[in-house]
């Protein structure tokens, strides 16, 4: 043993003894980071408590607020996991009473949130809407996926078909002026009416130019016996005249007349280039039963700049008259939405002219709403003004490039690490998909976002940082404009991985990055560690590069080198993560491959690979095994033949996949962990002997995070955690107690090293 592997072994043991007070303290877990930047889909507002909204996001988690939009909690996987397809429904009289849909089965919660639990015999998968009777909660409506609506009659226990309509659910309206007998359903098919209580329907689209529904609100009103329905349809040039768009009904659905009035785009031509389209598409509208004559409408732009901009139409005369309610560009001579990093960092909306993922209005409140895309905005007044449910400036600062923003607990987005500074441990640093990176420099407690100065060139996913040992401040970033390496869209082929990538340096602790390196093409880079041991100035350096290899540089990271003799295989060079040991011995894995959708993967070239001679060949590690869907390792701190890979089922049929060891440099392997079809990786505690760590992410059946404190023989679910799909982990060097876990969609969650 080397005095270097001596002393290594003397800090672990030594570390691994270690108990502090602040170990001994109860952490409690904690989202931490900036908010937003993944899907967020269909919202719900309690029209008992307008302060009560929840909505779903496309990462698997569901959010609920109670200060109307300020502030979100992520609920438990365990009680609720999203469903984009479906809103939920807050009951019309009980504030507590919430039901939802958890990837298409129901569920109820009767305690505002906190706790949910399956309800009744619905065996369908839920879609659209879920829809309860003002007059009459007993009574319920639910679409669901394969194109029917069902009917309840006692609060969700028991279902029946609802005969006639057809098509996937948009919405449905019970008609509170004529005590609960006629309801209304709307499909992308078209609308139906009963008049008997659910008991028969008729279709009611008559004055229609199409019966192909984009969107469906209705309002009634008892005290004032007034009802309108509203519904879209596909707007189309005929001969120069905009047909389409926004219709209503003020009959019940007998005839229906254009509402396109005064005030709204009505136009058909392209003003310019950067328009979604020639015509405004209108796909949401939102009443309430509170005034029916108050309707919005939301389309899709014919032009960047007012009025043919993508906006919110609000009508206080059904649908006669209708002005403009939302100005997101601060570009824009009216600019009503109050900034967030995205729109203060680039000076500009990055949104692209469609209408919202989702939308939602207060039925007791018709001034209450909520929009949802990658970012969610809210109005209490109307439209007169708008908020970020996602993000707010932090107590102290300015919006303005550069400062600082803190943490609304709606966290939709993927980390792939978590790094503390090396010289400074209040800064923190954050590698994400879809808006690249963040840093903090209190400690995680707010952080400051890139702008179009500073960020990289490859600005949407930054895969992995290196620290200079020496250098303060000196960092290297692996970026890509292709996320999701090496999880299912890419190892199925359901997203694009052809763009480009790069590794930039930073020399301002992460303040901004420059493209400096030589000699890799534009492919998506996802991995770059550092020789510690090169001389300062020019430092070795190895980077992942996905479909070509592992690329080298020994001149501080501005030229590189190919290096791929003896790694993967020519049909497969998908390097997903490079490792480099104390010991000197560097790591490779090359990740799953499909040839095409629906194909089995590919044997070739996938497998953990290890070069002893500074990446000139590479060997195999995995020979004895074969893994055909590995997704990380780890290599023990002190002894780089002990090596933990985390294994995905290969097909539906497979049960191969697991947290597999070996302890003798991948000689033989054992499966010590499984928990579910996709496990991501495993860890060892640098500082704790016996403790091993194994995540799964993409579906985790339950926990997606769990310890086993003697090497994998038992193990223990961190339960407490609320979000399942976990991939890596950061172990604090200050608090023993703490660790930082990042996810697949779920950003960072910071908390205790063992369940508690």
């Amino acid at each position: 043993m080397t005095d270097r592997s001596r002393w290594l072994l003397f800090m672990f043991l030594g570390w691994s003894l270690l108990s502090t007070a602040a170990a001994a303290e109860r952490v409690s877990w904690e989202p931490v980071g900036l908010s937003g930047g993944g899907g967020m889909f269909a919202p719900a507002i309690s029209p008992v408590d307008p302060n009560l909204m929840m909505l779903n996001c496309d990462m698997s988690a569901a959010y609920i607020s109670e200060d109307g939009g300020q502030h979100w909690r992520m609920i438990h996987h365990a009680q609720l996991r999203s469903d984009t397809r479906c809103r939920p429904a807050f009951h019309p009289h009980d504030a507590d009473v919430i039901y939802a849909s958890s990837g298409g089965r129901l569920r109820i919660s009767r305690d505002r949130g906190r706790t949910f639990a399956p309800i009744g015999d619905l065996t369908d998968s839920l879609y659209g809407e879920i829809a309860i009777d003002p007059s009459e909660p007993l009574v319920m409506l639910v679409g669901t996926r394969n194109g029917r609506c069902r009917i309840s009659r006692d609060a969700g226990l028991t279902w029946a078909a609802c005969a006639g309509p057809e098509g996937q659910v948009l919405g449905f309206h019970f008609d509170r002026t004529s005590g609960g007998r006629i309801l209304f359903a709307a499909t992308d098919k078209g609308i139906w009416r009963s008049d008997d209580r659910g008991a028969t329907w008729a279709e009611k689209t008559n004055g229609l130019p199409s019966t192909s529904i984009q969107g469906f609100a209705g309002g009634s009103n008892e005290a004032g016996g007034r009802i309108v329905l509203y519904c879209t349809v596909p707007s189309r040039d005929e001969g120069g005249a905009f047909i389409g768009g926004v219709f209503r009904s003020i009959d019940r659905g007998e005839t229906w007349q254009s509402a396109m009035g005064d005030g709204i785009n009505a136009g058909t031509k392209q003003v310019d280039q950067w328009a979604y389209g020639p015509i405004a598409q209108y796909r949401q509208v939102l009443t309430t039963d509170a005034d029916p004559r108050t309707i919005y409408a939301l389309n899709t732009s014919t032009g960047f700049h007012p009025p043919h901009h993508e906006t919110v139409y609000r009508s206080d005369d059904a649908g006669r008259t209708w002005r403009a309610t939302y100005f997101q560009d601060p570009r824009f001579e009216r600019y009503n939405v109050a900034p967030n990093y995205v729109t203060v960092s680039a000076g500009q909306s990055l949104k692209g002219g469609d209408t919202p993922f989702g939308a939602a209005i207060c039925n007791s409140d018709p001034n209450r709403l909520i929009l949802v895309w990658s970012q969610s905005y809210i109005t209490h007044d109307g439209g007169n003004s708008w908020f970020n449910g996602d993000t707010y400036v932090a107590s102290g600062h300015e919006a303005k490039p550069g400062c600082a923003w803190a943490c609304t607990g709606l966290v939709v987005t993927t980390t792939w690490h978590y790094y503390i500074d090396p010289f400074e441990a209040n800064r923190h640093y954050i590698a994400y998909t879809d808006i690249g990176m963040a840093r903090s420099l209190d400690a995680g407690r707010t952080w400051i976002w890139w702008d179009r100065n500073t960020w990289a060139p490859w600005r949407n996913t930054c895969y992995e940082i290196a620290f200079d040992p020496q250098i303060p401040g000196k960092m290297w970033g692996a970026f890509s404009d292709v996320h999701d390496i090496p999880n299912d869209n890419i190892i199925s082929e359901r997203h694009g991985h052809k763009r480009p990538g790069g590794v930039c340096v930073s020399r301002d602790f992460g303040a901004s990055w420059q493209a400096e390196a030589q000699g890799i093409g534009p492919r998506p880079v996802t991995s770059i560690v550092l020789d510690p041991k090169s001389p300062k100035g020019r430092r070795t350096l190895y980077t992942g590069v996905f479909d070509e290899g592992v690329y080298k540089s020994t001149d501080d990271g501005r030229t590189w080198t190919l290096k791929k003799n003896g790694l993967g295989d020519p049909k497969n060079m998908r390097v997903s993560r490079v490792l480099l040991h104390a010991d000197g011995t560097l790591f490779a894995m090359v990740c799953a491959k499909r040839p095409a959708q629906g194909q089995p993967l590919m044997s070739e070239g996938v497998g953990l690979y290890r070069s002893s001679d500074g990446a000139e060949t590479w060997e195999k590690v995995n020979a004895s095994a074969l893994f055909l869907y590995p997704k990380d390792f780890c290599v023990h701190p002190v002894d780089s033949s002990m090596i933990l890979v985390g294994t995905c089922d290969a097909n539906w049929d497979d049960r191969s996949g697991g947290l597999y060891r070996t302890d003798d440099g991948g000689g033989s392997w054992r499966r010590i962990g499984r928990q579910g079809r996709q496990t991501f990786g495993g860890y060892f505690h640098p500082r704790r002997d016996g403790w091993v760590y194994m995540t799964l992410t993409e579906g985790a059946p339950g926990a997606g995070l769990w310890l086993s404190r003697d090497d994998g023989q038992t193990w223990q679910a961190f339960d407490e955690l609320p979000f399942s799909n976990v991939q890596r982990l950061t172990f604090d060097p200050s608090n023993d107690g703490v660790m930082y876990v990042t996810t697949f969609g779920g950003s960072v969650w910071r908390g205790p090293v063992a369940p508690q």
